[in-house]
């Protein structure tokens, strides 16, 4: 292997081409992909703790229809995506797809059309498992295709979401097959610290003495402090709460960690801020005090806005142009990122204020944003009477000549 690299000029791969040298061969580089699954990541509680929130909110927001940059009535397809769940369970399932896999498959089932050979319009859009998804791509042609289950659906019956598109690999790229390195570095601690008294070959305490002992004495002592006979069975009514009586100058030092060592509570908070950061949640939401910034309420409304724009958009915009697709030429689907961004009421109701004395918005459209119908008759005349009178102008006075 090491002669046809060097005959094509190819570096050698001490991962993939061992050495020459007698005894110097490398161990086999672990594979993180068989270790850090999806399934496995989550077991991390951070790691579903981020998802979840990743899902939560994307699965709360509201799919709008507009034509012209106005609102209109929303379409079955949109309000209801898929015949066999909620449109809440809909987009939670495709967040989660995008978040765990990086990959996000849709099968759109078509009506009939008018005659055999035609389709009709989208009527039920499927998520498909996206670990059962094989994508190929022809090379000479750019046909895509899908395989699933026992069939092969082309690019018009299947639209693939994708988290990170790379050019040249036909799936997305997401973060948990991104940073498998760091993710499993979390399980290992996380492993460890929890086996630590079982597995770690710890003891719990030392018997130590200044006189020499052979190694039957040990074993004698050991035996007699552990409660066991020469033959190493238990020594009947015995209790470890018992009054130990230690001859030969023994002396017994237990072995006393503190708990924030036990539990390596230094590497889980590094490990909280750096899955945070990974999955693009705000520290705060996870509970992770970032060092050197104090969060406030601007910090903490700051934080919120970039989490929409840069985290959650990126899956908002794929699925948006998903049902973009779907709909009737010159409508698009957008979200409704409102709910998200709404700030405390005190501070939207004065911008409410604001709006309405700057005159370039309505009432009703207040009421509207608010989730509340508009005014009725009376109510509108109700507010006209108590309203305060106008101030009428005072009457500009004429110059003496």
């Amino acid at each position: 292997m090491s002669r046809i690299a060097n005959a094509f000029g190819l570096a050698r791969d001490a991962g993939l081409i061992e050495s020459p040298t007698a005894g110097t061969a490398r161990a086999p580089r672990r594979d993180f992909g068989a270790v850090v699954t999806p399934a496995r990541a989550m077991t991390l509680s951070t790691v579903f703790r981020a998802v979840q929130i990743h899902a939560t909110s994307v699965s709360q927001l509201s799919l709008d229809v507009e034509r012209g940059g106005l609102k209109i009535d929303t379409s079955a397809i949109v309000a209801t995506p898929s015949l066999k769940m909620t449109r809440s369970a809909f987009l939670e399932e495709t967040t989660t797809c995008l978040y765990l896999d990086g990959n996000a498959f849709y099968r759109l089932v078509r009506a009939p059309g008018a005659d055999a050979t035609s389709e009709g319009p989208v009527v039920d859009v499927e998520i498909l498992d996206p670990r059962q998804v094989a994508v190929k791509t022809d090379v000479n042609t750019g046909r895509v295709t899908y395989g699933y289950g026992q069939k092969e659906y082309t690019s018009r019956e299947i639209r693939h979401l994708k988290f990170l598109r790379i050019t040249g690999l036909d799936r997305g790229l997401g973060p948990i097959q991104a940073a498998q390195t760091e993710i499993a570095g979390a399980l290992d601690a996380r492993d460890y610290g929890s086996k630590w008294f079982t597995e770690a070959g710890m003891p719990n305490g030392i018997l130590t003495t200044d006189s020499a002992l052979s190694p039957d004495q040990a074993k004698q002592y050991k035996n007699a402090w552990k409660g066991l006979d020469e033959k190493g069975e238990p020594v009947d009514g015995f209790s470890a709460h018992d009054v130990r009586v230690l001859g030969q100058g023994l002396s017994y030092a237990p072995l006393l960690l503190k708990p924030a060592d036990v539990q390596f509570l230094e590497s889980q908070q590094f490990t909280t801020t750096q899955i945070a950061r990974l999955l693009g949640i705000p520290a705060s939401l996870l509970l992770a005090a970032v060092e050197g910034n104090a969060q406030t309420y601007s910090n903490v409304e700051q934080d919120w806005i970039a989490y929409v724009r840069f985290s959650l958009m990126n899956v908002l915009r794929e699925i948006e142009e998903v049902f973009t697709e779907i709909l009737p030429r010159g409508q698009r689907a957008r979200f409704n990122i409102d709910a998200l961004l709404r700030t405390d009421t005190k501070t939207r109701y004065e911008a409410h204020n604001l709006a309405l004395t700057g005159k370039w918005k309505t009432v009703d459209e207040i009421r509207s944003t608010e989730g509340m119908p508009a005014l009725t008759d009376d109510q509108r005349a109700q507010i006209a009477a108590t309203a305060p009178p106008a101030i009428a102008p005072a009457p500009k006075e004429t110059p003496v000549a």
